[in-house]
């Protein structure tokens, strides 16, 4: 069975949460900022043929992708930071188990522990067997 986390324990993956979630609040601004200068010279009238346009639009939709994953990841933080404050941080949330230290520190914004976790990516990933 695992261990209930202590203070210690707790703060310094708090601290590893924050310290990520600044970092990606960074990105984010720097990926935007990015964004916005090409669409600007894009705007601006660049001569394009259709090959630069199409590369153009796979880079902007492989921007938007890295944009959606930072910001779904700042989501995971901010609702793992909410179980902190709660008290309810480092308890699964399938089986009520406590999660694994080295676990939590490996992905803190886990919600379930390595066994529910495989049992949920079974179930709703399709399993080991592909299915056409």
């Amino acid at each position: 069975m695992n261990d209930r986390l202590d203070d210690s324990q707790t703060r310094q993956l708090k601290r590893l949460l924050d310290d990520r979630y600044t970092k990606l609040w960074h990105d984010i601004g720097t990926e935007l900022g990015e964004s916005v200068r090409e669409h600007f010279l894009r705007v601006a009238g660049e001569a394009q043929d259709i090959e630069d346009r199409s590369f153009a639009d796979l880079i902007s939709d492989l921007n938007v992708s890295m944009l959606d994953k930072h910001v779904q990841e700042t989501r995971d933080i901010n609702d793992a930071l909410i179980r902190v404050n709660k008290g309810t941080y480092g308890i699964c949330e399938d089986c009520g188990q406590f999660i694994d230290f080295d676990r939590l520190l490996a992905y803190p914004t886990a919600t379930r522990c390595v066994r529910c976790q495989q049992a949920h990516e079974k179930t709703h990933a399709g399993g080991d067997h592909y299915r056409l």
